[in-house]
């Protein structure tokens, strides 16, 4: 480290000492804190989103990568319900599933061999960018099962130990950042087949998701697919 930054280092680490002892978090001591904790680590690239937007309309041909929107639609927004829609998504989750995609946790024969060709720094830059997109909402169908899938999405199924959806991915399916995706409006055929696949154990990723969906019925999952589908 350059000697000229140890000042201002040592001075970042006492204002965020004296927050701990005093337990007084004054201005000038919590950005102290919120700087150090913020600081980049040497050599770390930054993320940028206008490079993941354009590896997203285009792709990659000298790879044989194809662009992301083929599939998943311009700004993320995906118009074919089995492919999800990823516009909107936090980067943190967008980037997990990049990641997992190269793993045996989640496995998808299109997803995987892309994964696998994108660096980390192309998986962070393109889960960025897609966070910044606005979403295009989606809309509930079937009026008959709606009443069963609010049901299970707001309160769950006590009786065989389901928790509610809402608990985790928040009243109205936006999520909770770095913890738990959003869900409003997406395609209730990719969510139907990713609570199945959760339930088969070919996608291993949440070993919440798998336990809930191996206590659904299909209906049951439908239901509140087609529910998530359209909140907002």
């Amino acid at each position: 480290m350059n000697r000229l930054a140890f000042p201002v280092v040592r001075s970042l680490l006492l204002a965020t000492a004296a927050v701990l002892s005093s337990g007084v978090a004054t201005p000038a001591a919590a950005l102290a804190a919120a700087a150090v904790q913020a600081a980049p680590a040497a050599g770390a690239v930054k993320v940028d989103p206008a490079r993941g937007g354009t590896l997203y309309d285009t792709g990659d041909a000298a790879r044989g990568l194809p662009s992301c929107l083929s599939c998943h639609g311009t700004a993320g927004n995906s118009s074919i319900v089995a492919n999800p829609k990823l516009a909107g998504q936090f980067a943190s989750y967008t980037h997990k599933q990049l990641v997992d995609f190269t793993t045996p946790n989640r496995q998808q024969p299109v997803m995987t061999t892309f994964a696998k060709m994108l660096t980390e720094a192309e998986k962070k830059d393109i889960a960025a960018w897609l966070a910044t997109q606005k979403h295009k909402p989606g809309a509930a169908r079937n009026k008959d099962t709606v009443e069963l899938g609010r049901k299970i999405y707001r309160g769950g199924i006590a009786e065989r130990g389901v928790a509610a959806c809402a608990s985790c991915h928040g009243a109205t399916a936006n999520g909770i950042p770095a913890q738990y995706p959003r869900l409003a409006g997406q395609h209730q055929d990719y969510t139907v087949a990713q609570l199945d696949a959760f339930k088969l154990g070919t996608r291993k990723n949440s070993p919440q998701m798998t336990t809930l969906a191996q206590r659904m019925s299909a209906e049951e999952m439908k239901a509140v697919a087609d529910y998530i589908a359209g909140l907002r």
